[in-house]
């Protein structure tokens, strides 16, 4: 038997010029794509840090896809309003709120505010983070270890155990972890070990409600240009953030979104436990 003979897949046809016409070919070429459909149409989504980068592009994306937000953040007003503008843009609804995450009652008051304004909660994005880099472990202070605990993994339980009192079947939960916790990162050690914590609360978190048929996932950026770089390291090392990767950049904000989108929407009902790398093509085997 001949081995990759071609066999005709469409009518014989020829046209006598170039580039030739459109209308005489057989089948038509496709040219509409999918049908543009909102995937989140009346569903209201909480992300915390949502005011800038990551999370400012999660709400846009999720925004365009019919969902109203409520974002929390700390003290990043000017940005905050910025991303409401952007969303409303979208014909949707947006709530800011300020304080402070690392307060339980902050983020159970975050949470009951958003039920309250928009009368459910569909998703919750735990998305908010801090990292301050030090060069040797012993610089880590007693402050800053719990500083970036109780901001990048404590608050994540806050908010979570609040929602779960208003999440139902159906219901999603996406946390923010980090290509670090794959990886490590020497001058990050605090701040890896948080995003460690994340994927294995992940994991469980996901096990755990799965009879409740509450679907639970992360994503695991790798270097994202964000407010958090400038904020993090010297002018030499924000100029070559991202260059080490096999993409050679940082990746932008609105290359990450769809992750989530992906996750928060009926295209991932499949998926629980998982995390998903949008990191520049680092092989971390997680």
């Amino acid at each position: 038997m001949e081995e990759n003979k071609k066999r005709p897949i469409r009518p014989e046809q020829e046209q006598s010029q170039q580039p030739g016409i459109e209308s005489e070919m057989k089948p038509q070429p496709k040219f509409e794509g999918n049908e543009i459909e909102q995937k989140l149409t009346g569903k209201v989504t909480y992300i915390s840090g949502g005011d800038s980068g990551i999370g400012r592009a999660i709400a846009v994306l999720f925004a365009k896809h019919g969902s109203d937000i409520a974002i929390s953040y700390f003290s990043e007003h000017n940005d905050a309003k910025k991303t409401k503008e952007e969303v409303e843009k979208q014909g949707v609804k947006c709530l800011l709120i300020d304080g402070d995450l690392k307060e339980e009652s902050f983020c159970k008051h975050s949470i009951q505010l958003t039920v309250k304004t928009f009368g459910r909660l569909d998703v919750l994005i735990n998305n908010a983070a801090v990292q301050y880099p030090q060069k040797d472990l012993k610089n880590i202070s007693a402050d800053q270890l719990t500083e970036t605990f109780q901001t990048n993994i404590f608050a994540m339980f806050y908010l979570t155990i609040e929602a779960l009192n208003y999440l139902n079947e159906g219901s999603t939960i996406i946390n923010t972890t980090s290509v670090t916790a794959y990886r490590g990162s020497a001058h990050l050690i605090d701040y890896a070990s948080t995003k460690g914590a994340i994927v294995a609360f992940t994991r469980s978190l996901s096990a755990a409600l799965a009879d409740k048929k509450i679907r639970v996932n992360a994503v695991a950026p790798g270097p994202i240009w964000t407010p958090l770089i400038p904020a993090s390291f010297d002018k030499k090392e924000v100029s070559e953030f991202g260059s080490n990767v096999p993409l050679k950049r940082a990746g932008e904000p609105e290359e990450v979104a769809p992750s989530y989108l992906f996750l928060a929407s009926n295209d991932s009902t499949y998926m629980t436990g998982q995390i998903l790398h949008p990191n520049g093509g680092e092989i971390v085997n997680g």
